[in-house]
């Protein structure tokens, strides 16, 4: 049964896409016009939902609460979803780890029960993609490609215009290649071993801080914390500080990166690389090891061409705007 919430328009005046970041702990939503301005946003906690359809009616229902308080000159045209594992060929979420509901999960299908406006959803990072050609940096460019450095590592690629999702919906997974293959290697949630991610992420960086810990003698105050006390903004405080083994993390991490961006270039020879997220935060501590050890691993006739850059979207709402980007650019396609 549908809901009447916003499926016609009254005294339309301010068209708005609805950017859901559908995460494991918490799902946070937005309402979005054009220019990325956000107009009204609230969350709730996804871990809390047993039941998909019972989240998903939730969901809903605060939405159409948070669009009320905006007012009824507005035109909600879609609803774009980033979430773990993100199918946007059939708009279910497979096999994601971390959110309570298992397998595949129909996402816009039970979504649509309340609403028959289009639904959307994709991963995160490429939803970040679109977020940065409709909002961001990549304003006018054609090639490019977004490296997503939270928790894991996720990549958006854009060729010709075009994110490119693959056969299955499921392109792009730099993450899970191997950065270090063999059985000796870091394990990966993903079940394999020696995954770019298992370097190249905050996890990653804590457990290289760790590595370098138990091979050196170099005083640290981060010794004095456990791994769970760890996190990347403690260690990136540390080596703003000067602190040896902290700088030594992130230069590490750094070269892990730039010795896979230039396969990257290699196979997709893009303008630019942007790198988003709370790693990226980090600035020239990520960035110039990942340039010097991507120049320096690159084919001579890409040398010098690839710009590496921050992403442009707002930080704090990122992943909502990243979201919301799926619905203008499927309008404008």
């Amino acid at each position: 049964m549908y809901t009447s919430g916003f499926n016609s328009k009254i005294m339309t005046m301010k068209k708005l896409a609805v950017g859901i970041d559908l995460g494991g702990t918490n799902t946070v939503f937005g309402f979005v016009d054009r220019e990325g301005n956000i107009l009204g946003e609230d969350r709730l906690k996804t871990i809390q939902y047993d039941e998909i359809e019972v989240f998903v009616a939730a969901l809903y229902e605060k939405i159409i609460i948070t669009g009320q308080r905006i007012g009824n000159s507005i035109e909600i045209v879609g609803f774009g979803i980033g979430a773990p594992m993100g199918n946007i060929n059939k708009g279910t979420i497979e096999y994601a780890a971390g959110i309570p509901w298992k397998g595949i999960v129909p996402l816009a299908e039970i979504f649509n029960k309340h609403t028959e406006l289009p639904v959307l959803v994709t991963n995160d990072a490429n939803a970040a993609a679109v977020g940065e050609m409709i909002y961001g940096g990549a304003k006018g460019m054609k090639n490019f490609v977004v490296i997503t450095l939270g928790t894991g590592l996720g990549s958006g690629f854009v060729i010709d215009g075009k994110l490119v999702y693959g056969h299955d919906g499921f392109a792009g997974e730099i993450g899970h290649t191997a950065i270090r293959p063999g059985p000796s290697n870091r394990e990966c949630g993903c079940g394999r071993k020696g995954c770019l991610e298992t370097y190249v992420s905050a996890t990653g960086l804590k457990r290289t801080l760790l590595k370098i810990m138990a091979d050196s003698n170099q005083p640290s105050e981060l010794r004095k914390l456990s791994f769970e006390e760890l996190d990347a903004e403690i260690i990136h405080n540390a080596a703003k500080q000067g602190d040896y083994i902290a700088k030594r993390a992130f230069t590490h991490t750094g070269m892990m990166l730039g010795f896979k961006l230039a396969d990257v270039v290699a196979h997709t020879n893009p303008e630019a690389i942007f790198l988003f997220g709370g790693l990226a935060l980090a600035r020239d501590l990520i960035f110039e090891p990942t340039k010097e050890y991507m120049e320096e691993n690159l084919l001579s006739i890409y040398k010098g061409k690839v710009k590496l850059l921050p992403s442009e979207l707002s930080s704090q709402n990122a992943a909502v705007l990243g979201a919301s980007s799926l619905v203008w650019a499927t309008k404008e396609g």
